[in-house]
């Protein structure tokens, strides 16, 4: 079992022949809605690869945190959600996609103005069955993070981090993580990923490179047409927790850049689901 934290948020995502300039307006090709987020589009891809995801996030009892329930609970995704009565509707995400080649814009407002989490996270109880074997967290909902990477470094499971951008939850943070993965985007304070093990530093396209404090290297990405890339890098996050201890890592970055560049193959929210399941799952 995968236990992953962090943001989950409602996707509308819009095909579009070619992105909107400021003031403009155009008319989108197809819609979908779905449950999105660093942390719960990885759940979806650690269940899509035939393993237990267990998603620890905030949802609520707002009307639209039923669509997330329902979109997850279709991906075999299981969900524990930490405020079940926060009346607030979840994090909305407005995407547009350009047809042509899967570019993407995003407008977001992640979980800016989620409530803080009080008390103990249970990131693991006599009612759920099986052993986490590694931790995924996304940096979002800080106090929900600290609490499951603390879990986990005291049982000895590896923590992975998504790191997308710098937050303040990672100076605390980064001491627990064993795997960082950032963007290249990424920034952070001089000397704050030195004593992680691992740092993996994915370029869309590019090379990901990656060193331990003994080893370094480059992992090419397949060359594919890209289709969609919304999610590309949290399906990337979600395959390196499956693969995290079951191959080395650079055959680990290897599985994730494949799975990664099947899902960019496909168009649509959740139409790279299927085929991953399908020709990944048994890895």
């Amino acid at each position: 079992m995968i236990l992953l934290a962090g943001l989950c948020t409602i996707d509308l995502v819009q095909r579009v022949k070619d992105l909107p300039a400021p003031g403009e307006k155009v008319q989108s090709r197809s819609v979908d809605i779905a449950a999105g987020g660093p942390a719960t589009n990885a759940a979806v891809t650690v269940a899509a690869l035939g393993e237990h995801a267990r998603l620890l996030t905030v949802l609520g009892a707002h009307p639209l945190a039923e669509l997330a329930r329902a979109d997850l609970t279709a991906c075999g995704v299981e969900v524990v959600d930490l405020l079940p009565e926060h009346s607030s509707p979840p994090a909305v995400s407005a995407v547009a996609v350009r047809e042509r080649d899967g570019e993407r814009t995003v407008v977001s407002h992640n979980a800016a103005a989620a409530p803080h989490f009080p008390g103990k996270v249970p990131a693991q109880d006599a009612h759920f069955p099986g052993k986490v074997r590694a931790v995924l967290v996304d940096g979002h909902h800080g106090e929900v993070a600290l609490t499951v990477a603390r879990w986990a470094r005291a049982h000895g499971v590896p923590v992975l981090l998504d790191a997308g951008s710098w937050k303040p939850v990672l100076t605390e943070l980064l001491p627990l993580v064993d795997v960082a993965a950032c963007s290249a985007h990424f920034q952070a304070p001089a000397g704050a990923l030195d004593e992680v093990p691992y740092v993996i530093t994915t370029a869309g396209p590019d090379p990901v490179r990656w060193r331990s404090r003994t080893e370094h290297g480059e992992v090419p990405v397949p060359t594919v047409h890209a289709r969609d890339t919304l999610g590309a890098g949290d399906v990337w996050h979600g395959a390196l927790a499956h693969a995290w201890g079951r191959l080395s890592p650079r055959q680990s970055i290897e599985f994730a850049n494949e799975v990664a560049a099947e899902r960019v193959r496909h168009s649509g929210a959740r139409s790279w689901v299927g085929p991953i399941r399908a020709g990944m799952g048994e890895k």
